[in-house]
């Protein structure tokens, strides 16, 4: 907290979202506490008593009178729950420091833990909770102190079992979609040979409720529900992706959950928009142990990106997810704020998703990080990669839902720029040819992990029509690169020497 405020540069200071000043000439400001829990309630920040702003912002002492009296007030207000729900500061957060003669008190307020929000005033929970912005402390919505109580509890809540629910309301080609990615990852998991119910259950899609009947959790309504059902439970529940690909169209591709002409599920939103998001990455030829690699680091943390977003949102908050892709960045857009803060975030060592039984979900089938380490690891990877760093952004505004933002962007870092020489962009490949290309690519790739993979799982696998798949195949045929040995069912493929690896 201490690098917000730093005597020696209060003449570069002005008022911000994590600064703010108060004359105090007639004792402790009543808004002094209308600020405590605004900063409280996002990232923290500094009250400077005994301070003004001038007409450009600036700020001049007014000088302190009873310094000590003025502590006395402070401690003995903030300790009252009656007027503060709880007192977060120690004594060494509260110091006086002399400027230009005259005496002024800096009160560091940290942010508060979720388990600690929100933090209000006057008993009035829904009217005495603030948050802070750019333009100042505001009152919090409903929305926004509801969102911040769902959040203080550690039991994630799509855990919640959904009694008037059934498993039946589930998308069953969701879900054998889900058990063979399972199959390609974690060949032979245990799961696996569960009953349909018994399966559900272990990966935290479904549990036994208080009528001895298995019902949805949370979590499994919005990974395998119909989309139909799951504005049931969560109303404002929306998935759009939107590819932004050439500027004389508002978009080139959209995929949104209430299309009507797919599940909308987040399980099949991850995999259709996993797969466009990686689409067009570079795959340079790289063969390790002998075995060709066909997607690099960049891919993995693509999908790591989504991932998170995806666990991390929301679901009861307006406005949805929205991922967005440029030639030049992807953006990806999640409601609700990060449950650890920001900076423990870039920090990494501490995972705590918003929605705990779906980060399960996601990493029995090898994706999302659950030791902390996604972001730093998404962040190095960039890095690695030659890319500019990725920005990671938390919006609060006044009657808006908190929102996280995440850019990755696809350009060079500190590229050299002249007038002659503009910003390197990445390289386009929307031309039909590398289209089938890639999908050759895809096939081939998975045919090395499982020969005995059919159009149909292909297709499924792939998020592929029957039609893509067949031509690819026929593509495959026809450079010798594979055949097929054995009957349609029961029979494997082939592949020819000089492509195995």
């Amino acid at each position: 907290m201490k690098e917000v405020f730093d005597l020696s540069k209060f003449d570069e200071y002005k008022e911000d979202n994590r600064r703010e000043v108060k004359s105090a000439k007639g004792g402790l400001p009543g808004s002094l506490w209308d600020t405590y829990s605004a900063m409280a309630n996002t990232y923290g920040g500094v009250i400077i008593l005994g301070v003004k702003e001038n007409t450009d912002g600036s700020w001049y002492t007014t000088g302190l009178k009873d310094v000590s009296r003025l502590k006395k007030d402070f401690w003995n207000t903030i300790n009252n729950q009656t007027k503060v729900s709880i007192n977060l500061l120690q004594e060494k957060d509260v110091a006086d420091y002399e400027k230009d003669g005259d005496v002024i008190l800096v009160i560091y307020v940290p942010a508060a833990d979720r388990e600690n929000k929100p933090v209000y005033l006057n008993q009035d929970l829904f009217g005495g909770t603030f948050k802070r912005n750019n333009e100042g402390d505001y009152h919090c919505t409903r929305a926004e102190i509801q969102a911040m109580l769902r959040d203080e509890t550690r039991v994630t809540m799509d855990t919640k079992v959904l009694p008037k629910m059934k498993v039946a309301d589930f998308d069953q080609d969701t879900i054998r979609s889900y058990k063979l990615w399972l199959e390609s990852k974690r060949p032979g998991h245990v799961f696996l040979s569960q009953s349909n119910d018994d399966f559900l259950e272990s990966i935290g899609a479904a549990r036994i409720a208080d009528d001895g009947v298995i019902h949805p959790t949370s979590a499994g309504l919005l990974m395998f529900g119909k989309e139909y059902k799951i504005l049931y439970e969560f109303e404002q529940y929306l998935l759009d992706y939107r590819e932004h690909l050439s500027p004389e169209v508002r978009w080139t591709d959209r995929i949104m959950s209430q299309s009507g002409d797919w599940s909308g599920n987040v399980f099949d939103f991850f995999v259709r928009v996993s797969a466009k998001l990686t689409l067009d990455l570079k795959k340079p030829f790289k063969l390790v142990n002998m075995v060709r690699q066909d997607e690099t680091p960049v891919h993995d943390a693509v999908r790591e990106a989504l991932v998170n977003c995806l666990v991390n949102t929301d679901f009861y908050e307006p406005r949805g997810v929205v991922i967005e892709k440029y030639p030049d960045r992807i953006v990806l857009q999640n409601p609700g704020t990060v449950i650890v803060g920001k900076k423990q975030m870039l920090r990494g060592g501490l995972s705590e998703p918003r929605n705990g039984a779906l980060m399960k979900m996601f990493h029995l089938i090898g994706y999302g990080e659950r030791a902390g380490s996604g972001v730093p690891d998404i962040y190095a990877t960039w890095d690695n990669a030659g890319f500019a760093d990725p920005i990671v952004e938390e919006q609060f505004g006044s009657g808006q839902p908190n929102r996280t933002i995440v850019t990755l962007p696809l350009v060079e870092k500190d590229p050299v720029v002249s007038n002659k020489q503009p910003r390197k962009q990445p390289r386009k490949q929307t031309e039909k040819s590398q289209e089938i290309e890639q999908r050759m690519e895809m096939v081939l790739s998975m045919i090395r992990d499982n020969p005995a993979i059919t159009r149909k799982e292909l297709s499924e696998l792939l998020i592929l029509t029957e039609q893509q798949v067949r031509t690819a195949i026929e593509n495959l045929k026809k450079k010798n690169m594979i055949y097929h040995e054995g009957p349609n069912k029961g029979g494997k493929w082939i592949i020819t020497a000089g492509h195995k690896n």
